[in-house]
């Protein structure tokens, strides 16, 4: 007899759990390698999973050392399409904290939801209360001027950066400066209809070569944009929530939790400072990427993300697409090429060839390499190399 999916995840689950009571010892999930020799979680400590390394990062710098914090996600894996293992799903269960970053980035996460015994599990979606954009609606107007001026998401805000990159008022419903203790966020949204994925066509005909490129670049989007931790002002938001998480987990370290989290967010708010600073003059307002992950950190500094392929960067845009970008980077003159770690680069590169121009790294941060890990890198640190590689291909 076959088997719904949901129930064969149910299955999977319940056999995790028969095999860690059989007298597997070791259930911890694989960790970021930076917490590879964390002992196991103690009772003075929270134990916390989180799902990629973001996730981890902002935890880590929230909890300090009142939690032993794990991450799922193995260093070097691409997240989008992980699924966890009957050890890390045994893990979780286990859990005082459950750490994740929601809008649809991780694909597993209310199948393990849904098969959780743990009904004293703190659950944390970091991306609560954001406005997400949504991955079908993405229109790049490829004329004179660079920056998306429509994003029709229906929310109750509206991010005007077309003629202001520099501007630091986004009707947000939130105050990045002064409201940075803020735990709630009662946005209200309701993506639940919005985030299936949609089909999407792209008009890529005579007018690709035209001096005023108005089609829509949806490259087969759909669903709900993840990647919200690209922002610096919107990771203040999910390091916010992860505080609350733990706060509700441990409110006898309440107080601890906010020292902690006010000195990461002062980082935060510095980087945020710097990369309006680098745009406000900066000659151009548009990059071409290799997947489509920096729409929010385009939104918020009224640049133009001009992305070669969609949300997934195992997606393989089309030959039409291909010729588009292409035409774009010609007529604008674009002279880097973004691609990314963890994933190839042949797709950059072949355009960059067609076009003549070089290829540099605009970081997704979706996972740290080995060699990163090695050199210390952090997500502050690669974000400034990504602000320092934008300013270059911004001022070319």
């Amino acid at each position: 007899m076959k088997l719904s999916k949901t129930a064969a995840f149910g299955l999977f689950f319940s056999l995790a759990l028969v095999v860690v009571g059989c007298g597997q010892t070791n259930s911890a999930s694989e960790p970021d390698p930076s917490t590879a020799s964390t002992p196991a979680a103690t009772e003075s400590k929270l134990n916390v999973q989180v799902s990629f390394y973001p996730m981890y990062e902002f935890t880590k710098n929230v909890a300090g050392d009142l939690a032993d914090v794990h991450t799922l996600v193995p260093a070097g894996m691409e997240p989008h399409d992980w699924e966890p293992t009957p050890q890390d799903m045994a893990s979780i269960e286990k859990a005082d904290v459950l750490v994740y970053n929601g809008a649809g980035m991780e694909s597993w996460i209310d199948q393990v939801k849904d098969s959780l015994s743990n009904d004293k599990l703190i659950q944390v979606e970091a991306s609560k209360g954001i406005n997400l954009l949504e991955g079908g609606e993405h229109d790049h107007n490829h004329g004179s001027e660079g920056t998306t001026e429509e994003h029709n998401h229906d929310h109750d805000h509206d991010h005007d950066h077309a003629d202001e990159a520099s501007t630091e008022e986004h009707d947000h419903d939130h105050d990045h400066a002064n409201e940075g203790t803020t735990k709630e966020h009662d946005h209200n949204h309701d993506h639940s209809d919005t985030a299936a994925t949609e089909e999407h066509e792209h008009d890529h005909g005579d007018e690709a070569t035209t001096e005023e490129h108005a089609h829509s670049h949806s490259h087969d989007h759909g669903g709900l944009d993840p990647h919200v931790w690209l922002s610096p002002a919107l990771a203040i938001q999910e390091v916010r929530n992860i505080e609350a998480g733990l706060t509700e987990a441990a409110p006898e370290h309440a107080e601890q939790f906010k020292q902690n989290a006010d000195a990461y967010v002062a980082k935060l708010e510095a980087l945020d400072t710097d990369f309006k600073a680098a745009v406000a003059d900066s000659k151009r307002k548009d990059f071409i990427t290799q997947h489509a992950a920096f729409g929010y950190l385009a939104q918020e500094y009224g640049l133009q993300q001009v992305p070669i392929a969609g949300l997934s960067p195992e997606h393989e845009p089309s030959a039409a697409q291909m010729a588009s970008v292409i035409d774009f980077a010609k007529e604008h003159q674009v002279k880097t090429i973004f691609f990314e770690t963890l994933v190839s680069s042949k797709v950059s590169e072949t355009i960059a060839n067609e076009v003549g121009a070089k290829t540099a790294v605009l970081n997704p941060i979706e996972g740290l390499t080995e060699d990163e890990i090695a050199a210390g890198m952090d997500y502050i640190s690669v974000m400034r190399q990504n602000l320092e590689a934008l300013k270059l291909a911004l001022n070319e």
